[in-house]
């Protein structure tokens, strides 16, 4: 049984929460208490010790990151709740941490709760809030960094680190500009929801660039891009005018 607690200043949304995971985790979840401020938190975070923190982002005038920025150590899953905009919830998703958008949608806990119980190992989270706390503090800036899932754990990256990404069924294969590359338990797809605003272009089915590390472009059919550590990569027919386009434009 995963011991859980709720942290949120809003009573309602604890209910909606509450109610969700007795009627869908009942067997699976226990949730041995909520608080509505910081403090009253750190205190039943440091009694409890839970297994699984859902975390709201504003608890009054202060926020989650307050909260555990006050511990030694975190040794518990966390779940964000958060209203952040699309800009901030990217954070999250850099970061490899879950989030649940209020109101609450039964079918995002559902799957927020499939991948908790996935989780590779407890000892990423620190990790990951740094990656978090990196990006929120550069919402407008350049310097992004990413946590992708490989076979003995997660590695953190810095974005503009990346070359080119490379599908391969359910993995995609990431090249970085020092020549080393990692396999990662990622579709391509959702790495082109990632990385699209940040100067990524998805060239084929199977390839995506980093338009930043174009060395040259050579027309044919569809054409191909040479990259900074010379690697070829085919420009599909049917991408080439909106590719082009992008070019002119970057």
């Amino acid at each position: 049984m995963i011991k859980a607690i709720i942290i949120d200043d809003e009573q309602h949304c604890v209910n909606r929460l509450s109610d969700l995971l007795d009627e869908h985790f009942s067997q699976s979840i226990h949730v041995a208490a909520n608080f509505q401020t910081v403090e009253e938190a750190l205190t039943g975070i440091n009694t409890i010790k839970p297994d699984l923190v859902f975390l709201d982002v504003q608890i009054h005038d202060k926020t989650g990151f307050d909260l555990l920025k006050q511990l030694d150590e975190i040794d518990f899953q966390i779940i964000f709740t958060t209203a952040y905009e699309k800009y901030a919830v990217q954070a999250f998703k850099f970061s490899a941490l879950d989030y649940l958008l209020k109101p609450i949608d039964p079918d995002d806990l559902k799957l927020a709760i499939h991948k908790l119980k996935e989780l590779i190992s407890k000892n990423d989270t620190a990790g990951k809030l740094d990656t978090l706390f990196h990006n929120l503090k550069n919402l407008q800036g350049i310097s992004k960094r990413i946590c992708v899932p490989v076979v003995n754990g997660f590695v953190f990256l810095q974005v503009n680190d990346i070359v080119r990404c490379q599908s391969d069924v359910n993995y995609t294969t990431i090249f970085l500009k020092d020549n080393k590359n990692l396999v990662v338990a990622k579709t391509l797809k959702e790495f082109e929801t990632m990385l699209s605003d940040y100067n990524f272009y998805r060239v084929h089915n199977s390839h995506m660039i980093n338009l930043n590390y174009i060395k040259s472009y050579n027309k044919g059919k569809g054409g191909y891009v040479t990259m900074i550590d010379n690697s070829s990569v085919e420009v599909s027919t049917r991408r080439k005018d909106e590719f082009l386009k992008r070019l002119e434009d970057f």
